[in-house]
Order: structure tokens, then C-alpha cells, then sequence
């Protein structure tokens, strides 16, 4: 296909390779970019949420409403978190034309994410069923929002050094 063209200098080669490793290097930047404010709010308003709600599905006896509206509130939270995480990747692939990759963000910090945080939003319901004192999904809920804040902020603060 390329047999008639002209092949580069080293220096041309070389020139082009850093450019590809540039291009990819901002790709990959563009693909960690923190979530549209918005959007880190209602996650940090839905992490916050789950320690209480899961614990009043858990509770026994029944914590402040019956079991079937926690689950109904669970169901309906999770449904509108999901819609606006469609519509936040959606959005965000047609301003940049990258879609959002969690796979480029660092494993030293979305690995203790990945571990803590079902943990931090579960234990204090299990918690709370054992000793029947909400202060555990009280903190819980503190914390995970706490948390979410906090890794927003780690991943803007990445993305500005990516860009």
C-alpha cells in the first residue's frame, strides 16, 4: 500500500512516535476526567443515602417505615442513580467524543475504593441489625459521603495534571 512513498528519517520517525505517545497520553487524561458536578453530587447524595436505606431494608423489627417502602425507595434511587449515569457518560462522549474509561484511572486508588466502599455501605446495616443503634448508619452515611467527595477531588486534581 505504502510501496511508492517516501520513507521517514529517524528523526521524523521518532518525531511521529512522540506524538502518538502525546496523543494517547491526553486520551487517556480526557477518559479519566472526573464526572460533571452535578453528577458527583447526586453519586455523594446516593452514597450517603444507602447506609440508611439499607439498613432500614435490613432492620428488624421495622425502622421508621415498613421494609417495602425501603426497598421501594432502594429500587427507585437506584433506577435514577443509573439514569444519570447514563445520561452523564452519554453527555460527556458527545462533548469529547472519548468515552468514560475507569480502567486508565490509577489501581492504587480505585482499588481501595473498590474494597472499602461495599464495605462501608453494607457493615453498619449488618451492624445496626446486630446492636438496633442507628449511629452506625449515621456515620456511615457521613463517611461515605465524606469518601465521594473525596475522590472527586482526587480525580479532578488528577485530570488537571493529566491535561
Amino acid at each position: 500500500m505504502e510501496s511508492n512513498a517516501v520513507r521517514p528519517t529517524p528523526q521524523q520517525a521518532r518525531a511521529a512516535l512522540a506524538e502518538l505517545e502525546h496523543v494517547q497520553a491526553s486520551t487517556a487524561a480526557l477518559s479519566a476526567t472526573p464526572w460533571p458536578r452535578w453528577f458527583a453530587v447526586a453519586l455523594t447524595l446516593y452514597i450517603a443515602a444507602i447506609p440508611l436505606v439499607f439498613g432500614g431494608m435490613t432492620a428488624s423489627p421495622e425502622w421508621l417505615l415498613p421494609k417495602l417502602a425501603w426497598t421501594a425507595i432502594m429500587v427507585i434511587a437506584t433506577a435514577g442513580y443509573l439514569a444519570l449515569f447514563a445520561f452523564a457518560a452519554a453527555d460527556w462522549r458527545k462533548k469529547t467524543g472519548v468515552a468514560l474509561r475507569l480502567d486508565v484511572l490509577p489501581k492504587r486508588a480505585t482499588l481501595p475504593l473498590m474494597i472499602g466502599l461495599p464495605t462501608l455501605l453494607v457493615g453498619p446495616a449488618v451492624a445496626f441489625r446486630s446492636t438496633g443503634q442507628p449511629v452506625w448508619l449515621f456515620a456511615a452515611s457521613g463517611i461515605g459521603a465524606a469518601v465521594s467527595i473525596a475522590f472527586h477531588l482526587a480525580f479532578v486534581r488528577l485530570h488537571r495534571q493529566g491535561s
